[in-house]
């Protein structure tokens, strides 16, 4: 028999996914028992822009191991196929979480589409998004960048390879272009994917966009594969985990400071990820640009062609 249960329709392989443990990851400490994750915060004040090396005074970061988190039998919604672990820190000498907190919701597709605000990720029924909100939490500093630590397993000696992709079209997130990937290539095969931006507004727009810079990916021995019977079911031995860092906002431009309001997506699922087709605005747009030249090219032949036929049918009087 079977030590657990098959997911739930709707959950689709999303439970399945070799990179469940990334969300497992970036979740609430109850699932994972003693591996540590951390919040990270500098102070942007000096930063000259974004991508800037080191990010400026770093704070204390939040271990994620020192956080409370909510009951998630309280968060089901099985309309939406969501769950939310919401939590702030244990020890808090500082106040800074008095009125804020940590949120991860985990939202599983039954079919696919988009999700109606941003970064509107494509999505299939073998994914699920994860979205991280830090919300209401006091920073240490007045313009106050925040990061993320993400761990994940490995291939072997080796990390899954992290691509970036381009593309000329905007339309679902206006200005951004780029989309980041994590692939793991051996069975099981999976991937992770998100777009370099992150809101400061819970309604998400061009407004609100703030850049989000992700470091190297390395391997590390700081995280063992967590002892969760369901983690060892599926990953069986494999114990090798790799890091690397995310970085949210810029020294200008929208920041956490606006509103105390910062979210973050991104995509989990099996097999060959979803590929952003061009969009039929993007098309028509296309069309138009290389059709009009066509067309008065065309239109000049047809005139240039009718005129000399006329004059070649001309006769003189005299």
């Amino acid at each position: 028999m079977s030590g657990y249960e098959k997911p739930s329709r709707g959950w689709g392989f999303c439970a399945l996914s070799p990179v469940l443990l990334s969300l497992l990851m970036a979740a609430p400490l109850g699932l994972l028992g003693e591996e540590t994750r951390q919040l990270f915060e500098f102070d942007s004040t000096n930063m000259s822009d974004a991508a800037s090396r080191p990010l400026g005074k770093s704070y204390p970061p939040y271990s994620l191991a020192n956080f409370s988190w909510n009951n998630i039998t309280d968060s089901l919604d099985p309309a939406t196929l969501s769950a939310t672990f919401r939590g702030h820190p244990i020890r808090d000498p500082t106040g800074a979480f008095t009125n804020g907190s940590l949120a991860f919701r985990v939202q599983a597709f039954s079919t696919s589409g988009r999700p109606a605000q941003p970064p509107r990720l494509l999505h299939s029924a073998d994914t699920c998004q994860l979205e991280v909100a830090l919300v209401g939490a006091s920073p240490r500093g007045n313009r106050s960048l925040f990061g993320l630590e993400v761990a994940t397993l490995g291939q072997g000696p080796g990390c899954p390879s992290m691509q970036e992709q381009h593309s000329i079209d905007d339309e679902y997130t206006p200005a951004v272009f780029q989309l980041d990937q994590l692939l793991w290539g051996s069975l099981p095969s999976g991937f992770m994917q998100w777009r370099p931006v992150a809101f400061s507004q819970k309604r998400g727009s061009r407004d609100s966009a703030m850049p989000c810079q992700s470091s190297p990916l390395h391997p590390t021995l700081a995280y063992l594969l967590p002892q969760s019977p369901i983690v060892r079911a599926f990953f069986k031995t494999q114990d090798h985990s790799c890091a690397f860092n995310l970085t949210f906002g810029a020294s200008t431009g929208p920041g956490y400071w606006d509103q105390h309001y910062l979210s973050w997506s991104v995509l989990l699922g099996v097999g060959t990820p979803p590929v952003d087709a061009l969009s039929p605005l993007v098309l028509g747009i296309m069309a138009v640009a290389l059709g009009a030249p066509a067309l008065m090219l065309l239109a000049g032949g047809l005139f240039l062609l009718l005129g000399r036929k006329r004059d070649s049918e001309y006769q003189s009087i005299n």
